[in-house]
């Protein structure tokens, strides 16, 4: 055995290891959500939801007369139309989500009638808002909405991805907040 072939061996491990750890997946893919992505106006499906954009506007003011409620700001608000799509047992839309340039924004909660959490039917869609209140300097770009039943931190199961983009969004003054709606749009 000459002197070169240990460090040959060595090197050949050291490429080997190397190979082995680049195509390894990283631990959070174990348990991560399944991606199904959509585009705006498509419908698109998973496991347990069914969900198309109606409509996406960007506000300054969101309005509900019903309750006398209003709030000021840079406002998202996207229409919706979902349905359950094998049961209607805790069917519903629990993620809403807005991924804008690596940040992570939330449905608000503050809406007094939202599609977020509202009760789906199994082949009748559901029509209704949900909206996401934005920093004043974001105003464009494309954003990524992302719905997921039931869950806040889905793990393991499918979550729904759609591109928004802020720049076609219809600019208003301010949006009438409506209850959600059974029936399509």
């Amino acid at each position: 055995m000459n002197r070169a072939t240990p460090w040959l061996i060595g090197t050949g491990l050291v490429l080997v290891a190397g190979l082995v750890s680049g195509i390894t997946p990283p631990e959070d893919s174990l348990t991560d959500a399944f991606p199904v992505r959509g585009s705006a106006h498509q419908e698109v499906t998973t496991r347990t939801l069914t969900a198309r954009v109606v409509h996406s506007s960007v506000a300054e003011r969101l309005s509900d007369e019903r309750d006398e409620w209003d709030a000021e700001g840079n406002w998202l608000v996207i229409e919706i139309a979902a349905s359950a799509r094998q049961s209607e047992l805790d069917a519903e839309i629990g993620l809403a989500s807005l991924l804008v340039d690596g940040r992570v924004f939330h449905a608000s909660e503050r809406l007094p009638d939202s599609l977020l959490r509202s009760p789906l039917r199994v082949g009748v869609d559901t029509t209704g808002l949900i909206a996401f209140e934005l920093p004043a300097s974001l105003r464009s770009g494309t954003a990524q909405l992302r719905l997921s039943a039931g869950y806040f931190t889905p793990s393991l199961d499918d979550v729904i991805m759609i591109p928004i983009d802020l720049d076609a969004a219809e600019r208003t003054g301010t949006v009438e907040l409506t209850a959600p709606e059974v029936g399509t749009p």
